[in-house]
């Protein structure tokens, strides 16, 4: 035989789960429920700011405000019931990660250069652990054949497993960021890089 082997898998693209939804980004002027939900805040042409958490929009002297709050002050409020500092961004500057729908006929493959547009966040389709390179505190999204378990932190880099098979630790986001403020080590969750994306 002088040509390349075939590939088992080409007629058989069922063998792992879907990629995950990805996420969309959307105004928070639009009316979309703000408590607890990730948001990114910025001004267009200028840049973005991530990694932080919303409450409930406030009205002051006819404007309105979202309170801000950094993702791991968020847990640690909600977790110990404590207050914390929020400070109040103008509801134009802000806006909501939602969970979209899965795009007919599977997710795009990006290549090379992408390039976006400065008048609003943007958020990349999920990449595959496999591709993301670097992976330790990154959100990750576990894709299984019933769904999708999100708020995830990888804990590891990809490591051979006990059985063989590529694998990266991940915790619950909640005990990534006490692992922060109290030093308690999280529990972990071994998961085949096969069904861990980049969110």
């Amino acid at each position: 035989m002088t040509g390349p082997f075939p590939d088992p898998f080409a007629d058989q693209p069922d063998w792992a789960p879907l990629p995950p939804r990805p996420i969309e980004i959307v105004p928070a002027t639009v009316r979309v429920e703000l408590r607890g939900q990730r948001v990114l805040i910025g001004l267009p042409g200028l840049g973005w700011r991530g990694d932080l958490r919303a409450d409930e929009r406030v009205v002051q002297n006819s404007r309105t405000y979202v309170p801000v709050i950094p993702e791991q002050e968020w847990y640690r409020a909600e977790s110990e019931q404590v207050e914390v500092f929020a400070p109040l961004v103008p509801v134009e500057r802000v806006w909501v990660e939602a969970v979209g729908t899965r795009p007919s006929g599977g997710a795009p493959q990006e290549s090379g250069v992408h390039l976006v547009s400065l008048d609003a966040p943007t958020h990349r389709a999920p990449t595959p652990v496999f591709d993301a390179g670097a992976v330790v505190g990154r959100r990750v999204v576990h894709a299984t054949d019933t769904g999708e378990q999100r708020d995830l932190r990888a804990v590891t880099e990809t490591y051979s497993g006990t059985d063989g098979d590529i694998c990266v630790r991940v915790t619950p986001e909640l005990e990534w960021y006490r692992w922060a403020w109290r030093g308690q080590p999280p529990t972990t969750l071994e998961v085949p890089v096969h069904l861990l994306w980049v969110e």
